[in-house]
């Protein structure tokens, strides 16, 4: 056979190729080429075809019928073949191909060689590319060339040891001897790769982490004289000397100084020293600051060094390299909770990256601005970051708008201010604003009773000819028709009253309900504002009628639905019209446990007094969660529902709670053992039942017939009933949830209430998956004790994932068969 063509002609010629399928062509024809070479084992040109298709194979072209070939030039004794067939192996073998164990007696071989560069070959070949057994099979040879005198094995042999504990970290105590002496080395490659595998050592195994610590002076030491030593040109890069080392050791100093105040204390002073005495001008010198400054942040240092290290990624900031202010903004991201008051001194400069063309700058300024906000600054802050709203791009409107809103609720100086903010972020980010902006701007609105007629003009200004921004037109139609009367009076001590007279006003509302923008949502607060309006204003009752019964015949069945019931009120029930349409009351938030909460703010810690109501009488449960609020309305009903630690096992008894009210409350999270920290009960402990020496429950049928509680959505819930042997007054219930939808319904919980006569005991369920195409079904069994015989009234609560979205209901059951109550 004719020699085969060189690599270099190889790669001339594919350069060659005017078109993909040229190349392509090209390249199927020399491997063709190459196959007949290694089918008649041709080893005067094995290496010249192994080298060709790596090349091949760093295109994109298949090259796996060239991994025996690598093989066999490992075996030889030439170093060029040995060479390109060590090369071979890590870009074509890795562990998914079993014919790398085949290397396995040849690396073996070959690291105790007597030639240096082979040995290195071996090293660099197992450190890329070997699998866990050969890591065990040789390890003790790598082990052997960390001892030896020859740095350039030595460095090698660092970094193969660093891929053996990766694959295999019970051998780490293996090179713990040899890893002691390589700190003590002149060369930098063998410090370089030393420093590497004792990171990955700490970093690994918490007991090397407290061994290796005792080092830390020796790694001060080694860093000192790189900062101090003069000009080396082996090792400097723009003037500094070998920083890559230096970052290495700060690296390896962090993780030795994290939660450790010995060995913090000993690296304080050379981290302010690399600090102070780094050149910053060229980009080697901000990668050295970085690493300090993340070293800093992360032990335990000095008030005065964490200070400089902020003050570093200030100057990050002002340079005009995007990804250097970018690492700045996310590190001060980072630290802005416990370092505030320094992070707060260059808030103009964070500031001013909002201005940034990159958006990545933009989004990490944005957050670190919000991260900035406390009462002493809002409202400069807010001032920029509404400015920001204004002119940023659309993927930012919805979170900015959503942190101002957030920041004015915690900050607001005044109830005036907070308003004007929120309807300035209205009229700005429009219909980017989350939709629950909505319900709290009006729940602000209607606690500020003395903002009510500042605030409806405000609104009524706002919308006048502009319905494009939906979620003010609906709070501003909620407003109107709360307090519509307030907006025709023309007073307002607030700012100049305006004259309106109320057909403009209906105007403005029939607008919005004939508006091609509106919204079916907004549509409705518009409707319902004209009909609570007609218990406001006294001459345009007749209009307001008109209007309310043309869309009795609307296509939307929601506008529809309520003209109707509105019409009715008109007609049937017009006595009750003017009490059924008052003002809303003021809405009163949730207030968390306890008389009075720390308040931790943007660097501020204020006691924050929270309205509570006066205790209850007799024993309370310990832990609170408001999963069941207002469950099944009335004021009898306690806000909350106990839940028990997981470390506590269910008590016997203990499981039955009474909340306060007419009912019990109980609900059980998916996997999630029953609530445990409730008061004992006087009736007998039905739940050690299941202790005694006969069953628990009837082996036959009870007769009880089984109940379907709840269909809808394709989710169905159904009751099937048993009678306790030991207590009679003890129903089990048994849960079945089942799902006919075409896909899973996921995070499935199911949780109850009962009157205050029951007690009520709810276990943990089968599952939290709800598979579809009733292909299985979700059991949870409930246990009822029902001492006076009434009969049994439930509410339920669902929660689930169902394509995408949370979904969540109540419902009532109260078609229990007479047997289950009896």
């Amino acid at each position: 056979m004719p020699a085969p063509i060189r690599l270099r002609e190889l790669i001339r010629t594919i350069r060659t190729a005017r078109t993909q399928a040229e190349e392509r062509e090209m390249i199927q024809k020399e491997c063709a080429a190459i196959r007949s070479s290694f089918r008649e084992e041709d080893n005067t040109y094995r290496c010249r075809n192994v080298a060709k298709l790596l090349y091949m194979h760093m295109l994109g072209y298949p090259a796996h019928f060239g991994q025996l070939e690598c093989l066999k030039l490992i075996a030889s004794q030439k170093f060029t073949d040995k060479r390109i067939g060590y090369l071979g192996a890590m870009l074509l073998l890795d562990e998914r191909q079993d014919v790398h164990l085949l290397m396995t007696n040849c690396i073996k071989n070959d690291l105790n060689h007597s030639t240096q560069y082979v040995q290195g070959l071996a090293l660099c070949t197992l450190g890329c590319m070997g699998s866990s057994e050969m890591c065990r099979d040789l390890a003790g040879e790598v082990e052997k060339l960390l001892k030896t005198s020859n740095s350039y094995l030595r460095k090698k042999a660092a970094l193969c040891a660093v891929h053996v504990i990766r694959k295999v970290p019970e051998l780490m105590e293996m090179f713990l001897p040899a890893t002691k002496n390589l700190l003590n080395e002149k060369n930098h490659g063998v410090l370089h790769t030393s420093v590497v595998l004792l990171t990955e050592m700490c970093e690994r195994s918490p007991d090397m982490l407290a061994h290796f610590r005792k080092l830390v002076p020796q790694l001060v030491r080694i860093l000192k004289n790189l900062i101090m030593s003069g000009y080396s040109p082996e090792h400097d890069v723009s003037g500094i000397s070998d920083p890559f080392l230096q970052v290495r050791i700060l690296r390896l100093l962090r993780i030795l100084g994290r939660n450790d105040d010995d060995s913090s204390e000993a690296m304080n002073d050379i981290l302010a020293q690399v600090a102070t005495n780094t050149e910053t001008s060229k980009n080697v010198g901000n990668a050295i600051l970085y690493e300090t400054v993340l070293t800093i942040m992360d032990i335990k240092s000095e008030s005065g060094l964490r200070v400089l290290a902020i003050n570093i990624l200030g100057r990050f900031l002002l340079n005009n390299d995007k990804n250097i202010r970018y690492v700045a903004l996310t590190s001060l991201l980072k630290t802005v909770q416990t370092d505030h008051n320094a992070v707060q001194r260059h808030r103009s400069t964070i500031v001013d990256c909002l201005k940034d063309l990159d958006v990545s700058i933009k989004r990490r300024a944005m957050e670190l601005s919000f991260a900035l906000v406390n009462g002493n600054n809002i409202r400069g802050m807010m001032k920029e970051l509404l400015y920001f709203l204004d002119s940023c791009e659309p993927e930012f409107k919805a979170d900015c708008a959503s942190g101002i809103f957030l920041a004015a609720e915690k900050y607001a100086p005044s109830k005036r201010w907070h308003i004007d903010t929120i309807m300035r972020v209205l009229t700005t980010a429009g219909s980017y604003v989350r939709d629950d902006a909505v319900p709290n701007l009006i729940q602000l609105i209607t606690n500020s009773v003395e903002m009510h007629a500042y605030t409806v003009q405000r609104l009524y200004k706002a919308i006048l000819g502009d319905y494009s921004q939906q979620p003010l037109v609906q709070v501003a139609a909620w407003c109107i028709g709360e307090y519509g009367d307030l907006l025709v009076s023309g007073q307002c001590e607030e700012e100049e009253p305006i004259q309106v007279t109320e057909d403009e006003v209906l105007d403005i509302l029939e607008g919005v309900l004939i508006s091609n923008m509106s919204t079916s949502v907004t549509r409705g607060y518009a409707l319902t504002a004209i009909m609570k309006l007609s218990t406001r204003f006294t001459c345009t009752v007749n209009r307001i009628k008109k209007v309310v019964s043309i869309y009795g015949s609307s296509i939307d069945v929601e506008l529809q639905q309520r003209a109707v019931e509105y019409n009715a009120l008109f007609k049937k029930y017009d006595h009750m019209r003017s009490a059924l349409l008052e003002r809303m009351p003021v809405m009163e938030k949730v207030t968390t446990n306890g008389p009075t909460e720390i308040v931790q703010t943007n660097g501020e810690t204020e006691p924050a007094p929270l309205e509570t109501k006066p205790p209850p009488s007799g024993p309370q449960p310990t832990s609170q969660a408001n999963d069941l609020l207002d469950l099944l309305g009335g004021n009898d009903i306690t806000p909350v529902i106990p839940t028990a630690p997981t470390s506590k096992p269910a008590s016997a008894g203990g499981e039955l709670l009474d909340l306060l009210g007419d009912i019990n409350l109980t609900g059980a999270p998916s996997a999630a053992p029953a609530p445990a920290s409730v008061p004992q009960i006087s009736q007998p402990p039905f739940l050690l039942d299941g202790l005694s020496s006969q069953p628990l429950f009837n082996d036959i049928a009870t007769g009880i017939p089984s109940i379907t509680a709840y269909s809808k959505n394709g989710l169905k819930i159904e009751f099937t009933f048993e009678r306790s042997n030991t207590n009679p007054s003890v129903t089990v219930i048994t849960i079945q949830a089942s799902n006919s939808t075409e896909l899973d319904m996921t995070d499935f919980v199911f949780q109850a209430a009962v009157p205050k006569t029951f007690q009520l005991q709810l276990l943990s369920p089968s599952s939290s998956i709800v598979p579809a195409f009733n292909t299985g079904t979700i059991t949870q069994v409930i246990k009822v004790l029902n001492p006076q015989k009434q009969q049994l009234r439930m509410r339920i609560k669902l929660t689930y994932n169902h394509k995408g979205s949370a979904m969540q209901d109540l419902a009532e059951v109260n078609n229990f068969p007479p047997q289950s109550w009896q």
